[in-house]
């Protein structure tokens, strides 16, 4: 299906999206516990200080993530690699509130931040036909990730220090992603494109939009409405999933449990929504894209029998294998892809701050004494109103053909 240089870039998306999972919110939660031991800090200072790095980092990535149109793949990975490989080591430093800070923040920023910007840029801007089934199969990085670290670390942590644990992670990024990515990529220029179907439009005939031309079309705007349900909405639903769990009376484990079918399904949806994306297009499945998340919160808020737990995560597990896909795809469809590493460092750091949006805006909510029902009518309403304006501008997402 794939010739060996597009095979190339996708398995450099795979690893790198499966190397971001060190700055992801499952992947550092797992320190949580150890963290708060060490620093002898609460829960809520600890959300706080998650929060505000979260958002600084979301800041620092518009402006460093558009760099990855200037120059050739093979070098700006190296400038990450190296940068994650640093974060790694400050992080296993961490030894006040203000290296925390720092620590958290290196990490958003170099984990989920650049790392997978890198890997969803590249696989982007290299392919026209197959975008949909390359972003698919990049992003099975991450859910490998999921799959697999957070049942490791449990098990390292009972027998290892934290802190050596992040020393090995750093040492393991400098060792596996130079020569990896040397040889995946370093023929990839910024004009390296997959061979065109002579069926469809080359790229070159649509229009390539800058960072400046987008912010000022009030489709992206509408469209971003859309992106961002998804990573405030889950994010919440993710780090308040004690308060869920007392609030419906579900014990302890079925939550954990939940994320088995969560996971099952993000990677089943992952897989058919790269084929679906290539027949139809990204622009005519964004409509569908949070039907799922809408279905969750009307779940959420009728049901509280244990099952209705794993529905309420497996839809959300749906909406997210679409939203990794459809994330990357659409924007380049539209906005074209000579810009679209200045493009995709917007919406990736819109998304960075979406997720610090719903951890704060859903701690509020609880403080104020709004229930999970309550909550829950707050995310439909959003998701809803979302589709509504979606669907108003849906003949209106095509490109501009020169």
């Amino acid at each position: 299906m794939f010739k060996s240089l597009s095979l190339k870039v996708i398995i450099f998306g795979f690893i790198f999206t499966f190397f971001s999972s060190f700055g992801q919110s499952f992947f550092l939660g797992l320190f949580n516990t150890s963290i708060r031991d060490a620093l002898s800090i609460t829960h809520g200072q600890f959300g706080s200080i998650y929060a505000s790095a979260t958002l600084l980092s979301s800041l620092v990535l518009v402006w460093i993530g558009k760099k990855i149109d200037d120059v050739n793949i093979l070098k700006f990975a190296s400038y990450v690699i190296i940068f994650l490989s640093i974060s790694c080591f400050v992080f296993s430093k961490i030894s006040s509130i203000i290296f925390l800070f720092i620590g958290i923040f290196l990490m958003r920023l170099a984990g989920q931040g650049l790392s997978s910007h890198t890997a969803t840029t590249t696989i982007s801007r290299y392919f026209n036909q197959n975008r949909g089934r390359a972003l698919s199969i990049g992003w099975l990085g991450l859910s490998s990730a999921e799959f697999i670290l957070p049942v490791l670390i449990v098990f390292l942590l009972t027998f290892i220090e934290w802190r050596d644990i992040w020393i090995s992670i750093s040492i393991l990024i400098i060792i596996v992603l130079p020569v990896s990515t040397y040889i995946l990529v370093k023929n990839i220029k910024l004009d390296t494109r997959e061979e065109p179907d002579s069926k469809i439009n080359s790229i070159k005939d649509i229009k390539q939009w800058s960072r400046i031309e987008v912010l000022k079309d009030y489709r992206f705007y509408i469209v971003c409405m859309t992106m961002l349900a998804m990573p405030w909405i889950a994010t919440g639903s993710f780090v308040y999933q004690s308060f869920i769990s007392s609030s419906k009376g579900w014990g302890p484990y079925i939550i954990a449990q939940s994320f088995m079918v969560y996971s099952i399904f993000s990677v089943i949806t992952l897989f058919i929504s790269g084929f679906l994306i290539d027949k139809f297009s990204s622009r005519k499945l964004l409509i569908y894209m949070n039907i799922p998340l809408l279905i969750a919160a009307i779940v959420l808020f009728y049901f509280n029998n244990p099952i209705s737990s794993f529905i309420f995560f497996g839809l959300i597990g749906i909406s997210n294998g679409l939203a990794n896909v459809l994330g990357s795809s659409t924007w380049a469809e539209i906005y074209g892809v000579k810009y679209i590493g200045s493009i995709k460092a917007l919406t990736t750091a819109l998304m960075v701050f979406s997720t610090a949006f719903g951890t704060a805006l859903f701690g509020v909510l609880i403080d104020y004494g709004f229930t999970i029902e309550e909550i829950a009518v707050v995310s439909g309403t959003y998701i809803l109103s979302s589709i509504i304006l979606l669907y108003s501008v849906k003949n209106k997402l095509n490109p501009q053909y020169l």
